[in-house]
């Protein structure tokens, strides 16, 4: 069958029939297409109502500036800590946080060791000893610098047994020896 439009397009040798077969394969493809689309659109959709269900677009705004709110607070508060925390920091580094004790005989005449030695140093091994000698006549204390672990002062066995468990304990309060 000739046809003068078919001619006119340069198609006036081709069939008919295949024309009308390619015309019915891509109506068939976009009819796919367009199920598909429909198919994604209902998905969205019910996602969309899920999300939206019981708002307002104004609630929805609220909620948003609320949280804008709350995550600026948060962030303030985070700072705010972080600056305390390094504040303690700071301050416990020289703080006593280590203790040796060493309690003895002074005098190896009156039992139950009363005589003590203490050692306090902070983080970097300052501090002082603290030594209470007790005898019969009466107790007596003294005390000695320490600065990085070192005492001017010549020590005696038992205060630099108390140093010596001071500098060892890395952590807290140190332990004690009789």
């Amino acid at each position: 069958m000739n046809s003068d439009m078919l001619n006119q397009l340069g198609m006036g040798h081709m069939d008919i029939g295949m024309i009308i077969i390619a015309l019915a394969a891509a109506v068939l493809f976009l009819l796919i297409l367009t199920v598909v689309a429909l198919a994604k659109l209902a998905k969205l959709s019910k996602k969309y109502k899920k999300f939206m269900q019981g708002n307002t677009a104004r609630s929805l705004e609220d909620d948003i500036v609320r949280l804008y709110e709350d995550s600026k607070y948060v962030k303030l508060s985070s700072e705010k800590n972080r600056k305390d925390i390094a504040a303690l920091v700071e301050q416990v580094s020289h703080a006593y946080q280590r203790a040796g004790l060493v309690k003895y005989d002074a005098f190896n005449q009156m039992g139950g060791k009363l005589s003590f030695c203490l050692a306090l140093l902070d983080e970097e091994n300052n501090g002082f000893l603290l030594n209470s000698v007790h005898g019969t006549e009466g107790c007596y204390s003294y005390m000695k610098e320490i600065w990085k672990g070192k005492c001017d002062i010549q020590m005696g066995n038992e205060e630099k047994q108390a140093l010596g468990l001071a500098m060892a304990a890395s952590e807290g309060i140190g332990a004690g020896k009789e």
